[in-house]
């Protein structure tokens, strides 16, 4: 029984836009691309509640507002959402803070995968970062070693748990085979992140005007703009005085008010911008118009979902010299200018070795927007949609 001669309501667990938890972007364009195939008779979103108002609304997709940040209720929250509107699977858009900055409320959301293949719903999960890749003093989750140390204990048991689904979707190959060893996973499979956009090819090279440095994230914890600021002084003071930083996104939250800080400390320093949050609309602008895109990270928790913006647009990319994040962002395909972190001078190094050539940051930008256009996301739903296909007819009997 094929979706074409039987479409599929597929039931899609993300925060969403105009909220602004983590990820929201991410299930925007899985939303946006999978509700038009043909495959599809309509997607139902469960969407986190924010006070931004309801959920941006797009064709063929039906809003069911059901979970909210750090809420311990989520997973019968959504676990009721499903029962009532019945799909005929679902798939979740997670990391491992998407229902919480607080460790219970947190980890209790990352139960709902193994609670709705218990209620015999097919159940996927893209799966964007691992435990094992998230330092946790560093990312806020824990104020001393002992604390993170079992932190990552109990992330690794919510791990095991959400392997109860039918299948883990994983963007990083390392991650796949880390699944496999440790955890002696069956069912995890590597899914590219796919880009957002079919995107003509940009301009790669600098555009006219002042030289922008682009930082894009959510701040406070680990991503963090101190050592960008810092690395801009010494730029200006070895005479770049046609670059400026371009400062966009919010705090994280677990940092409220880190950004207001900051620009009160830098209040004597031009050239520096903060844009606050940036619409989807206005994002393309916001990447096109840089010079190139700093990574300013103290940490990571895997691969970068800033960097395949930053490589779908073609900008050259400063980024951290952590642990295997190079190894990790380079597998896909993407290069940068690195820096070791929290050091200013040298991440002011690293920004100079693009701004002195010119010709580097078109051959950066160039392999960037190969490595982030590669697959659209369009075609990595068609991934999902042919595996999540026997389950459901499974179910249908």
């Amino acid at each position: 029984m094929a979706f074409e001669a039987n479409p599929v309501r597929i039931g899609l667990v993300s925060a969403f836009p105009p909220g602004r938890n983590s990820l929201n972007e991410f299930g925007w364009h899985v939303a946006r691309h999978l509700a038009p195939k043909p495959e599809v008779d309509s997607v139902v979103l469960y969407a986190d509640a924010t006070d931004a108002g309801a959920p941006t609304p797009l064709d063929k997709v039906e809003a069911e507002v059901c979970w909210s940040f750090n809420d311990v209720r989520n997973p019968l929250r959504i676990a009721r959402a499903v029962r009532r509107t019945r799909p005929d699977a679902v798939l979740l858009n997670l990391q491992f803070a998407t229902f919480g900055d607080r460790r219970i409320p947190g980890g209790m959301g990352l139960l709902t995968p193994a609670l709705l293949k218990l209620m015999g719903v097919p159940t996927a999960v893209i799966l964007h970062n691992l435990v094992e890749n998230v330092d946790m003093e560093d990312a806020g989750f824990a104020g001393n070693p002992v604390v993170a140390r079992l932190m990552t204990l109990a992330g690794r048991m919510l791990t095991r748990l959400m392997l109860r689904a039918d299948y883990v979707a994983l963007t990083i190959p390392r991650y796949v085979e880390l699944l496999e060893e440790r955890y002696g996973a069956t069912n995890v499979l590597l899914a590219p992140h796919g880009s957002f956009e079919e995107i003509a090819e940009p301009s790669f090279g600098t555009v006219p005007g002042p030289r922008k440095l682009l930082a894009f994230g959510k701040w406070g914890t680990y991503k963090t703009v101190d050592v960008l600021i810092e690395a801009y002084r010494l730029l200006i003071e070895r005479g770049y005085d046609d670059v400026e930083v371009v400062i966009a996104g919010t705090d994280s939250p677990n940092s409220p008010g880190y950004l207001a800080g900051v620009a009160a400390g830098c209040s004597d320093l031009p050239g520096v911008t903060f844009t606050g949050y940036v619409e989807e609309e206005d994002v393309a602008g916001l990447f096109s118009s840089a010079a190139a895109t700093v990574f300013p990270y103290s940490s990571t928790t895997g691969s970068s979902g800033v960097l395949h913006q930053a490589g779908s647009y073609g900008r050259a990319a400063v980024l951290p010299e952590i642990g295997d994040f190079v190894e990790v962002i380079e597998e896909e395909g993407f290069v940068g200018s690195y820096f070791q972190p929290a050091d200013p001078a040298s991440l002011a190094d690293a920004i100079a070795k693009l701004l002195d050539d010119e010709s580097l940051v078109e051959e950066h930008g160039r392999r960037n927007f190969a490595a982030a256009t590669g697959i659209p996301i369009a075609e990595v739903l068609d991934w999902h949609l042919i595996h999540l296909e026997p389950l459901v007819n499974a179910r249908r009997g």
